[in-house]
């Protein structure tokens, strides 16, 4: 398990066993400490998604808050489910997906649903899609899940477009 994954890992279990919010390690801090970029933390409960919560921006001090905050989220926080229960902890498994800034799309050829992820906004909506989701395979399914879950019309197409790159731990 990757280190930033174990964090994610622990903080849920800190929190949901003892309430208690994890400090950042500090054999992680000497290399994380001054990094600050975007994260999302997805549990997976067998093949099921369990919970997905993150920050297209970094939002805390380095990417270690970060993870813990957006981690404890994805566990307690996402309205889709339940929080995740002391006797669920055995069966979930984590992924963390760090974020790389995003950059404006001019014309959906640039996109790759398996690459990049998405960012579909318009006025104060938004919704976001991660990249190489199990059954997402094209690039107009990618648009239409993100413009549902920002609340757009999926026939809408005045929209401003985001992609983006992550690099996916486990």
């Amino acid at each position: 398990m990757h280190p930033l994954v174990k964090l994610a890992k622990e903080a849920i279990e800190k929190f949901i066993i003892d309430g208690v919010i994890i400090d950042p390690p500090d054999e992680l801090l000497k290399d994380y400490k001054n990094v600050r970029k975007g994260v999302f933390v997805t549990l997976h409960k067998g093949k099921e998604l369990r919970g997905c919560i993150g920050t297209y921006l970094p939002t805390k001090r380095n990417i270690l808050e970060e993870i813990i905050y957006n981690a404890i989220s994805a566990a307690t926080q996402d309205p889709r489910f339940p929080p995740v229960s002391p006797e669920e902890l055995k069966y979930i498994t984590y992924s963390v997906d760090v974020l790389e800034p995003p950059e404006p799309v001019r014309d959906i050829k640039e996109l790759d649903p398996k690459k990049f992820g998405v960012i579909v906004s318009k006025g104060f909506r938004r919704g976001l899609l991660l990249p190489d989701i199990e059954g997402v395979d094209t690039v107009e399914e990618q648009l239409r899940i993100a413009k549902l879950k920002a609340g757009i019309s999926p026939y809408d197409d005045d929209v401003d477009i985001y992609k983006f790159r992550v690099t996916r731990y486990y």
